[in-house]
């Protein structure tokens, strides 16, 4: 992918779109052009342009009806909408719900110009064209394609350009601490030390002297000084994963990095400057624990600044192929063995199962077929032997509509004890068609019926 700043140029007018993207090309920039908003939704997830220049008036779907989906999709996008019909009310419309700007046809190239320059600084992105490549260098260690993780990582690089608090909320094994090493990449904290710790892992009793330090003589086995984590990583990130576990002692100790930058180690009176950015991550309801009091209402709303909200695999199936193929390569090579490839029938298995343990599962699968592989073709029996559990079965979309049909019909004949005339009511249908559908179904009204009626 370019390194330039990434225009995404939408206008169903040929000659105009040819004509745009000419400009913006020679003042710089990277420009992908469409001729209509299908196609730009289409360009979005994979060009992942860093503004969205748009016509208003295109067949099907329009400008501003793009510009809502983009909106719900990733909110960090500026759009810019173009009009030859534009009035004073469309453009107070169009801003106040989000567009970035909105320009009448026709309209000076550097006007256009002055408008994209300002989107990137708003969006942060001002100085996203550096010569080696190293804007997408954040990001480099998740391995995606989906639209669902594509938001998430734009609400990422924006988070991270700002040295607040960011609460990652996601279930166990989807990658919290690459996210928040992605976070500390893309920040000014870069070059300092980024540093991790699961409070879950940690016994109460050492928790404390591994974040904020000890002297010696502090408690029993305390023979010298200990730096904790927060000196350590002094003027980088500090990560602390399942930070729902932390015992409350340790809360308010934390509580006080947050709001005087400060650590006082165990056992001494003296405290000692620190600045770090805090990410902190759980699986827990934090709301819940708070609640319930077993978390701190301060804490919480002093960690909580930003949320990301990393997804389930189950909610990004795309991505498990090349999950797959990326986890394969590194695998092998770790374990000398030669480059293996996943059967079709395979791969249909590993995108349908349910993932219950997300990304660590999956990586645990395909780490197993790799061992236990003779042939260079991982076979489907070798997938089902790793997962242990019969995968969910994706129906096709005509397998859904017939059993969806089986099973209403057979509701409908048992609520009306197989009287036809009044399942065909209910359901909309006249006699005719209601018995065609049972015919379809093979089932027999008969059955259904009470025992004194059959009798009669």
């Amino acid at each position: 992918m370019t390194s330039k700043r990434r225009i995404l140029l939408v206008d169903d007018d040929a000659d105009l779109l040819r004509l745009i993207s000419l400009r913006l090309k020679a003042n710089g920039f990277d420009v992908n052009a469409v001729s209509s908003a299908q196609g730009a939704l289409a360009r979005l997830p994979v060009y992942r342009p860093h503004v969205l220049v748009t016509d208003l008036r295109m067949p099907g779907m329009d400008g501003m009806e793009l510009f809502e989906v983009v909106q719900q999709r990733n909110l960090r996008l500026p759009v810019i909408v173009l009009t030859a019909h534009g009035t004073i009310p469309d453009a107070v419309s169009a801003t106040q719900k989000g567009v970035f700007s909105y320009l009448v046809k026709p309209f000076d190239a550097q006007v256009l110009l002055a408008h994209i320059e300002k989107a990137l600084q708003q969006s942060g992105e001002a100085d996203a064209a550096d010569v080696d490549g190293s804007d997408q260098e954040w990001r480099s260690g998740i391995i995606s394609c989906s639209q669902v993780m594509e938001s998430l990582l734009q609400q990422t690089k924006a988070a991270a350009v700002t040295d607040v608090s960011v609460l990652i909320q996601s279930e166990t094994g989807t990658g919290k601490e690459l996210l928040a090493a992605a976070i500390h990449k893309a920040s000014g904290r870069r070059d300092k030390p980024f540093l991790a710790l699961n409070c879950a892992a940690m016994p109460e009793a050492l928790l404390e002297s591994e974040l904020f330090g000890h002297v010696a003589g502090s408690f029993t086995g305390a023979n010298k000084h200990h730096a904790g984590l927060f000196q350590a990583a002094n003027r980088g990130t500090v990560f602390l994963d399942e930070i729902g576990d932390m015992p409350i002692a340790a809360q308010a100790k934390l509580l006080r990095v947050l709001e005087q930058h400060e650590v006082r180690p165990v056992g001494s009176t003296e405290t000692i400057s620190v600045d770090v950015r805090i990410i902190a991550a759980t699986h827990h309801d934090l709301n819940a624990k708070v609640a319930e009091g077993s978390f701190r209402e301060d804490l919480y709303y002093r960690l909580n600044v930003i949320t990301l909200e990393l997804p389930p695999l189950a909610n990004r199936r795309e991505d498990i192929g090349l999950l797959v193929n990326h986890f394969s390569n590194l695998l092998t090579a770790r374990h000398g063995k030669e480059a293996l490839r996943f059967s079709p029938e395979a791969m249909e298995l590993l995108v349908s199962a349910p993932w219950p343990g997300n990304v660590r599962q999956l990586l645990n699968v395909v780490e197993q077929c790799v061992v236990l592989s003779s042939a260079p073709m991982v076979s489907r029996a070798l997938v089902e032997r790793a997962l242990r559990f019969k995968p969910e079965r994706l129906l096709s979309l005509n397998q859904a509509r017939e059993q969806f049909e089986h099973d209403y019909l057979l509701r409908l004949l048992n609520m009306t004890e197989g009287n036809i005339a009044l399942a065909a009511r209910l359901s909309e249908r006249n006699r005719s068609e209601f018995y065609n559908l049972l015919r379809r179904h093979s089932l027999d009204p008969a059955q259904f019926r009470k025992v004194a009626d059959q009798a009669e």
